[in-house]
Parts: C-alpha cells; sequence; structure tokens
C-alpha cells in the first residue's frame, strides 16, 4: 500500500479575540438592499437586506444581529433607528426581511447591521441607505405623446423649461415608458443607463426608473428633455416573430414627475403634462431589432437647453397609462462595459471600409467623421465575412421579413452635415457583431479613429474566475462568458443579432453558467414576473418570454419551458433567496397540473427535444418526460419548503408516478440503458436523477463507454449538452467528463475555440446551413461545469446559499494546476490546487459564517471526508 499524506492546517488556530479585546475579529461588509447597491425607487414595502461578515481567522461563526433602519443617518449610526430597531435575533442568517413599521414613499432609509460571533466579540457594519420609489403616492403626471401613429418613423422629442427658485438640496426624477427613452437635463444626459426601460409585456406591467438628478439642476432657468425610442412597444419592421402584431403595439409614451426638495425644506414637483412641447429631431428612424438613422442636418441644437426657440414646436397629446401596473425597475441596468478599437482597418474601395475588432459582441459603436453634407454613411454589423472579405449577413438576417433597402438589418445610416464633425451613436437600438462594414455616397477617408465599439449588456457584477495550467479551459471560461454578457438585456436572449428573444430553453440551460460568474439575480427576478406576465389561465407558457404572441404553439414543452420551476429553484439554491421561488410556486403548479391533465400517464411528448445534435436525435417522449419529473420534483421540494402539507403529498406522487412511467417505459434493466443509448438519453436520466439507485452504476457504465467510443468527442444537443459533462461527473467518470470538456477537435465546444471563436456558437458543425448565429448561450453548461468539477464548489441544497458547502474538486490527469473562485452570498469561496511529483496540494478558502464539506475524488489515495469550518485550509494529498 501506497502511503499518503494527510495536511489540513487552519490559520489562526491561536484562538479568536473577543468583544473585550480592542483588535477587530471580522467586520460587517457587502450590504445591500434587494441584492443592489444603495438602490433608489425601492417599491417593495419588505425589502430583503443582505449582508457579508469578512475574517482572515479561522471558524467566524454568526451567532446573532441586529438590524436598525431609520432616516436620520447619525442617529442610526449612534445605534438607534425610527423605523426598525430589531431585537438580538440569535442565528446566522445574513439575508433578512425588512419588518419595521411601513416604510413611506419617496424617502431615503439608513440602515446598519450589528453581529455577535461564536466568542461574542460584537461588530456593527458603516451605515448604507436605500431609498423608496412611488410605492403608494401616485403619479402626478400624466402620459404624453405626440399626435403621430405607429408607421411615423422620426423619433419624437419632448421639452419643458422650468425655473426653481431656490437652491436644491436633493432632486430625483422618476420616468416611466412605454417604449425606451432619453432623459436629459440641460444638454446633458440623466445617468448612464441604456435602454431604459427594459422590455416587459407592457400592457401588463410597465417599468419606471429613478434617478437622482439633484447635481443636475440649477437654480434660475432649467430645460428637461426627453426623447422616445419605439424598442419592442413599436416594433416597425416585419420579422417572423410578429413583434409588429403585439396587442401593446402604440406610438411610444412617457410620464414624469420631477421632485425638487430645497434647502429650505420646501418641495416642488415638475410633471409632464399638456404644457410640454414636442417635435422631431436627428433620429429620423429607429428599431431595437435592425438599427437607427440619423439625420445630421435635422437634429435641433440646443433643443434641450434653456432658452431654446421653440416656438415651431406642437403641443402634445394626453395618452392612455400603457398598463395598470407601472412599478419600479428595480434590477441593474444595461451600460457601456467596454470600448474597443479596431484591431484592423480595411479599405475595400474609394467608398468602402471594413472594420475589425478582434471580438465577438453585442452592443453599439460610436461614429466621429467630417464630411460634406449630404454624404451617407451605412454602417453595417455583422459577425461573419464572406469569402471576398466583405460583411456578411446571411447567417443572422435570415428571419428578418422587412425591406432590406429602406431598412437594412443591423444597419445604422448616417447622413451628414455641413458641421464640422458630426458624433453618433446610437440610443435605442443594439446589434450582435465583431465586423462593422461602412459604405460612403461618396469617397471618403477613414482610419481606426474613426469608429469605436462597445461591449454593452446588463451590467451584473463578476462573481467568479477559472484561471488554469490549460489555455484552453481559460478560453472556453472567456467565451462562455462573452457569450453570456452579449446575451443578457435585462433578460436572457438566445443571440444578440437575429433574434434577440428570451427563448426560455437557453435561459434554464444556461442557468448554472450564469449564477457561478455573474450576480445575476435581479436580471432573473424580472424575467421570471415576464413569465408570470405571459402565462395562460391553463398554465401554459410561450417559448419565448416577453412575447408579442409568438411561442404559444405546439412545442412550447417541457424541455423548454420549465423555466418557471428551474430558475428559481437555482436561484434559490445560489442564494439561500426563497422569495422568487415562492412568487413563481402558484405558476409552477398551474404549469405542473396543466401537463399533468394532458398527459396522465406520466409520460409527454409536449417539447422540443434535444436540440441541433450533432448527428444522433434522442427519443422526445423520454426528454420531455424527465423535465416533467423535474418541474414535479421541484414542486414537491417547495412545497416542503414552504410547509404547504397536501401540495407536497400530492406533488411527492405525482415524481414518483413520472419517475417510474418513465424507467418503465425506456429503462432496459439487464442493458443499462435509456431509448437507444445515445448520450442524451443516458445523460438526461441520470443528471436529473431518475435512474433507480441499483442501476445507476450500469447506465453510468453505458455512458463512459459512449464517450470512449465516440474518442471522447460530443453526439448530443442543447439537453445532452446540459447532462452530459454532470453525469460523468456525479457518476465516477471525471476523468472521461474532463476530456470531453477540453476535446479541441470536432464536434466539442473547444472546436469553436481552436477555429478562432471569441463566444459560444449555435452549432457544432462550423459548415452547418442553419441554426448559425455565433453568439450563442444555449450550450453554455461548460462554463458552470469549470466550476462545480475542476473547482468543486457547489450548492447544498440542504443549507442553499453556499451557508453550507460541497466540496467535490476533481484533478484531472491533464492538468496541473487550477485556481477556480467564487463570491457566493457568504463571501469568496476559493478552491487552489497545483500537482507536483504525484501530490497535488489543495488550498481552500472558506468564507466566514460558513462551513464546508471535503469529499476527496477517486484519484487520491482514500481518505475520509473532510469537515471544514471558515478560514484556510491545506490538504496535501497523494494521486494515485
Amino acid at each position: 500500500m501506497r502511503q499518503y499524506i494527510y495536511l489540513l492546517i487552519l490559520m489562526g488556530c491561536s484562538g479568536l479575540l473577543t468583544a473585550q479585546n480592542n483588535a477587530i475579529v471580522y467586520k460587517i461588509d457587502a450590504l445591500r438592499c434587494e441584492h443592489l447597491d444603495r438602490p433608489l425607487g425601492i417599491d417593495e414595502p419588505n425589502p430583503r437586506l443582505s449582508w457579508q461578515i469578512k475574517s482572515d481567522r479561522a471558524g467566524i461563526k454568526q451567532k446573532a444581529y441586529q438590524l436598525i433602519v431609520g432616516t436620520d443617518s447619525m442617529q442610526v449610526a449612534s445605534g438607534h433607528g425610527d423605523n426598525w430597531e430589531s431585537e438580538k435575533i440569535s442565528g446566522s442568517k445574513m439575508l433578512v426581511k425588512y419588518s419595521g413599521s411601513p416604510l413611506v414613499g419617496h424617502t431615503k432609509y439608513f440602515w446598519r447591521v450589528t453581529a455577535w460571533d461564536n466568542n461574542d466579540a460584537i461588530s456593527s457594519s458603516s451605515v448604507e441607505s436605500f431609498e423608496t420609489g412611488m410605492m403608494d403616492k401616485g403619479w402626478k403626471g400624466s402620459w404624453i405623446s405626440d399626435a403621430h401613429d405607429i408607421n411615423y418613423l422620426p423619433a419624437p422629442y419632448f421639452r419643458k423649461e422650468i425655473r426653481l427658485a431656490k437652491k436644491v438640496k436633493v432632486a430625483r426624477a422618476y420616468i416611466a415608458a412605454a417604449g425606451l427613452y432619453e432623459l436629459s437635463l440641460n444638454g446633458a444626459k440623466v445617468g448612464n443607463h441604456q435602454l431604459d426601460p427594459m422590455y416587459t409585456r407592457f400592457d401588463r406591467r410597465t417599468l419606471y426608473v429613478t434617478h437622482d438628478v439633484t447635481n443636475m439642476l440649477n437654480e434660475g432657468e432649467n430645460a428637461i428633455g426627453v426623447i422616445l425610442g419605439n424598442g419592442w412597444y413599436n416594433h416597425q419592421p416585419l420579422a417572423v416573430w410578429d413583434f409588429h402584431n403585439a396587442p401593446w403595439r402604440n406610438r411610444p409614451t412617457f410620464c414624469i414627475d420631477l421632485e425638487v426638495e430645497y434647502v429650505d425644506g420646501t418641495k416642488e414637483t415638475f410633471v409632464s403634462e399638456r404644457d410640454w412641447k414636442t417635435s422631431s429631431g436627428g433620429i429620423v428612424y429607429n428599431n431595437i431589432y435592425t438599427g437607427e438613422h440619423f439625420d445630421a442636418n435635422q437634429q435641433q441644437s440646443g433643443w434641450d437647453i434653456a432658452g431654446f426657440d421653440d416656438s415651431s414646436w406642437d403641443e402634445v397629446r394626453y395618452r392612455s397609462v400603457p398598463s395598470a401596473n407601472i412599478v419600479s425597475q428595480q434590477l441593474v441596468p444595461i451600460r457601456l462595459n467596454k470600448a474597443y478599437k479596431p484591431i484592423a482597418v480595411t479599405k475595400i474601395d474609394s467608398k468602402t471600409w471594413l472594420f475589425d475588432f478582434g471580438q465577438n459582441m453585442a452592443g453599439i459603436t460610436k461614429l466621429n467623421v467630417a464630411g460634406e453634407k449630404g454624404i451617407t454613411l451605412t454602417i453595417k454589423h455583422g459577425e461573419r465575412l464572406d469569402t471576398a472579405g466583405r460583411l456578411d449577413l446571411s447567417n443572422i438576417d435570415v428571419y428578418y421579413r422587412g425591406d432590406k433597402q429602406k431598412e437594412p438589418f443591423q444597419t445604422d445610416v448616417v447622413i451628414l452635415s455641413d458641421r464640422e464633425d458630426v458624433e453618433f451613436m446610437p440610443k435605442f437600438n443594439y446589434k450582435g457583431f465583431r465586423y462593422v462594414e461602412i459604405t460612403s455616397s461618396d469617397d471618403i477617408e477613414l482610419s481606426e479613429e474613426n469608429l469605436t465599439a462597445f461591449f454593452m449588456h446588463s451590467d451584473v457584477r463578476s462573481i467568479g474566475s477559472v484561471n488554469t495550467s490549460s489555455s484552453l479551459v481559460n478560453s472556453l471560461w472567456k467565451v462562455t462568458n462573452n457569450a453570456y454578457l452579449s446575451n443578457l438585456y435585462g433578460y436572457p436572449t438566445d443571440c444578440p443579432q437575429r433574434e434577440k428573444n428570451g427563448w426560455t430553453g437557453d435561459g434554464h440551460l444556461a442557468i448554472e453558467s450564469a449564477l457561478y460568474n455573474f450576480d445575476g439575480i435581479t436580471v432573473y427576478e424580472k424575467w421570471l414576473a415576464d413569465h408570470r406576465d405571459e402565462q395562460q389561465p391553463n398554465g401554459v407558457l410561450p417559448d419565448i418570454i416577453p412575447t408579442g404572441g409568438w411561442g404559444y404553439g405546439t412545442a412550447n414543452g417541457l424541455d423548454w419551458t420549465s423555466t418557471i420551476a428551474i430558475i428559481p429553484w437555482e436561484v434559490y439554491q445560489f442564494y439561500g433567496d426563497s422569495r422568487l421561488l415562492e412568487k413563481c410556486y402558484d405558476n409552477i403548479k398551474r404549469y405542473v397540473d396543466y401537463v399533468d391533465r394532458i398527459s396522465p400517464s406520466g409520460l409527454t411528448k409536449f417539447g422540443r427535444g434535444d436540440w441541433v445534435p450533432v448527428k444522433t436525435t434522442s427519443n422526445l417522449e423520454l426528454t420531455s418526460s424527465v423535465y416533467f419529473y423535474a418541474d414535479a420534483n421541484i414542486l414537491a421540494s417547495a412545497a416542503k419548503l414552504f410547509g404547504r402539507d397536501a401540495d407536497f403529498e400530492k406533488y411527492n406522487a405525482l415524481r414518483n408516478k413520472i419517475r417510474d412511467a418513465i424507467n418503465a417505459k425506456f429503462l432496459d434493466k439487464d442493458r443499462g440503458i435509456y431509448a437507444e443509448g445515445s448520450q442524451t438519453e443516458l445523460s438526461v436520466p441520470l443528471y436529473w436523477d431518475v435512474v433507480p439507485d441499483e442501476m445507476k452504476e450500469k447506465v453510468a457504465s453505458n455512458l463512459n463507454q459512449s464517450v470512449e467510443k465516440s474518442d471522447f468527442h460530443l453526439d448530443v444537443g442543447v439537453l445532452g449538452a446540459k447532462a452530459l459533462l454532470n453525469a460523468l461527473t456525479e457518476n465516477g467518470y471525471e476523468q472521461s467528463a474532463y476530456k470531453v470538456a477540453v476535446q479541441d477537435s470536432y464536434p466539442s465546444w473547444g472546436w469553436w475555440v481552436v477555429n478562432g471563436a471569441t463566444t459560444l456558437l449555435e452549432n457544432w458543425d462550423l459548415q452547418a446551413k442553419r441554426d448559425i448565429s455565433d453568439n450563442h448561450m444555449m450550450f453554455g453548461e461548460i462554463g458552470g461545469w469549470f466550476f462545480k468539477s475542476i473547482g468543486g464548489i457547489l450548492p447544498d441544497p440542504q443549507r442553499p446559499g453556499f451557508e453550507h458547502i460541497l466540496l467535490k474538486p476533481i484533478f484531472p490527469d491533464e492538468l496541473s494546476e487550477s485556481e477556480v473562485k467564487f463570491e457566493s452570498p457568504y463571501g469568496e469561496i476559493i478552491t487552489s490546487w497545483k500537482k507536483k511529483n504525484g501530490n497535488v496540494n489543495l488550498i481552500v478558502h472558506i468564507p466566514a459564517n460558513s462551513s464546508a464539506t471535503f469529499y476527496p475524488p477517486q484519484n487520491v489515495e482514500r481518505i475520509a471526508t473532510a469537515e471544514l469550518n471558515s478560514g484556510r485550509h491545506e490538504f496535501n494529498l497523494k494521486l494515485r
């Protein structure tokens, strides 16, 4: 028997400092309200307050806490609050629902946390804040627009001058819109958001945004300006998704309340009313799907500055409220996140230039150019070049049914004026692209200085990283994140160019990759609200959400629209926050009950199947029924969590019935295969825990043999891509899983990377003729799998939110070192390991107030599992 060494080092074992010591044992940090930093416009009457405990010492555990909330920051800092002074509450919770006196709208609240650790050391946080929005106060402004109809192309501009008689102390702008808006004060854009408000089912939920405009107003004369864009509200060009037939479609409209508090304590509100004026301007066409056209000759200079002559402008008109549900937009905004200069600029001819930005992305470009009046520049965006080196849109314009001459796809049009320079950056559109081709109506000279690209997306905070000795692993992690961010615009999309649709399947297939890498809970809470808005009374969901009506077809079934159950459950696992699951509980019930009614045997063919497989088609009834089981399983688990005993009994019986029906029809117990034994047909039942315990070893062995026979190549579509690596890893075949993950010949994820992909693709086959977007997220599980396998960081379903961590790292033979980091709600978890001379040195960091169970992988000399408290832990393990 070979000897091995097991060494566990707990840093800081000399003991914890207590409250009697002056030294700091731990600090309370990362205070957030509703998972946001210092949010404005909170409408939630019982907002969630969360924090972290950070310490370099081992074993720190929160024993009790107290929350103070009030409207006086100094009073809160001293330990008193006029809204809530909780008792000293025993427990380790760091996510607490506000339970003080009722919150009042348009009010800033300050809050603070005091905690006691397991040695009675006391620590208090700094004072943080959140601010309520409209709540029950109601709007003073009116909904206004211009007199044009849905077919009018130029964007409407609106202005109003106001006079402030005193010095401003605090000012807030509350603006709601159906469509998109850009708000300006005294000639300057308000805030740094893009494409506000987010896309919703406009006739059922309309969002408003709160802006702090205190420093943008002057004592004396001021001007308010608003430009409205069509967005998804007034979709003018035709596409197969029927956006133009949306039941809410109308000319964009808005409502604004500008609330000003003066230094003397008096208040004044300026609102949208019929005393505003409207006209057109430089934006002569805009569409979220196709592009934006700008005529610099029609831009009215100074239109949003006080003193502008608006005597020729028109009167506005009242509009009906788009929906009865005007709610605060409480999610991270879309922003410009990274600027790119071209890596190459090619002159095609005297009028045509091609810009290569070296990165496929979603976003917009900014043009700075000078030229003769009337010159028209056509700025076309795409992700592929043809054999002649020209931009090729044929892989992404296939579903566009508009006039490609008048309204070209993914194309901005700029008409120059006689001004020295024209700067153009679209306000109400985005594209998916790597290359930009500019064609001029006359000869023109351009260079890299004329065009800048901006990667734009929901500005979710990065919380995960993967850095290994494998350049391919590192690249796969990066391209996965590039694809994910390219497809995050207030909801997860399938692709940023061809469709921009919130395909449900793409959303849940990539959910773990999303939540390991980014703090995205607010985006998913918004998107699941869209689900609730779109759900039919019988429980059916469309497979794109939001939708103007398309997607309630015959295949919008379980493998796609299980988002209603899977995403709330995964958010609960990652955050330990059950609010989204609770809000969706009745919707999950209606959905599961519907499928139960149409599938009384427990088996169903309701679904799309294993979309875009390499070559082998898997059994639709098997995969759809497994997702039916997954939904019923989540529902039963949620019923137990929320104490709904009758529901638990009902849905526990249903999940068992579905599981038994699947195994009765599809499992060949003698051979240990499901259906015909494809990689998808074996991995999906394993991953979703449908396989009987006594059969798992045999089924997993057959799956492993299948990937060995394919020389560790994939033969799956989207459902198999989600399940395959996990099914292998969880059943003792982690070495095979890794070989599949890092395969670099066709078909594999790595095949894309070695062929130059900077985002994930839609099809394994680079020569495919359909389903060929080059920026897609439906195969995105690979990015999350690295955290679960090489990093070995998994949530414990019994103590979710990483209160307790399941540590199951793998040490692939081909990999020599790895460092994986993940900032959980409790703080940063790190697993770092290196191999040397047949040993693995593993270092683990567990955040304060958390704990973990370490499970050694199979390729080390066997040792017992280890229970770990917070702190730094080191293992020296002998490889087999």
